[in-house]
């Protein structure tokens, strides 16, 4: 499963194919010289980044049989995941909150005029899973790891954080 931008190639796609959404860098090379307040020697401001590539693993098939697969998801906000709590669907059914909020996070997906809930509940299993799984990602500075450092001898490695459910904290 590639997390790319629709129509990125050759070496864009080595850089935008990254596993886990990573802020971007900014400025690291050349430092902007009218800055007043620069960082210090060796360390690199950070540019929020709010948009992010994916690629379903199925694909998403609309009413004429297109399959849309390449997406754009951007970061949650408080009130993404405050409003879906008012949604009667949601209420009867609280399963159904990811389907409504990620049909508002879901800022591109294909050649679809606008993403939304119902496109979302229409996505085959696998697709709402990997979505699932990816908003977490992003929403959590980008990756749901933690280094760590086995008790016994002493050597860093890495571990996968369970999540809670989609839209709770």
């Amino acid at each position: 499963m590639r997390r790319t931008a629709a129509g990125a190639r050759g070496a864009d796609t080595a850089a935008a194919a990254s596993p886990t959404p990573q802020t971007a860098a900014a400025g690291a090379d050349s430092p902007d010289p009218a800055s007043a307040a620069a960082p210090p020697a060796g360390t690199a401001q950070r540019e929020l980044r709010t948009e992010f590539p994916f690629q379903l693993p199925r694909g998403y098939v609309d009413e004429s049989g297109t399959v849309h697969r390449d997406g754009v998801m951007r970061l949650s906000t408080a009130r993404d995941e405050l409003v879906p709590l008012r949604d009667v669907r949601v209420q009867e059914n609280p399963a159904y909150l990811s389907v409504v909020l990620l049909g508002q996070v879901i800022t591109r997906l294909g050649t679809l005029p606008m993403v939304h809930d119902g496109v979302v509940e229409r996505m085959f299993a696998s697709d709402l899973a990997f979505l699932q799984d990816f908003y977490r990602q992003i929403n959590t500075e980008g990756h749901s790891r933690a280094a760590v450092e086995c008790p016994h001898c002493s050597e860093p490695f890495e571990v996968e954080l369970g999540g809670s459910r989609l839209g709770e904290s």
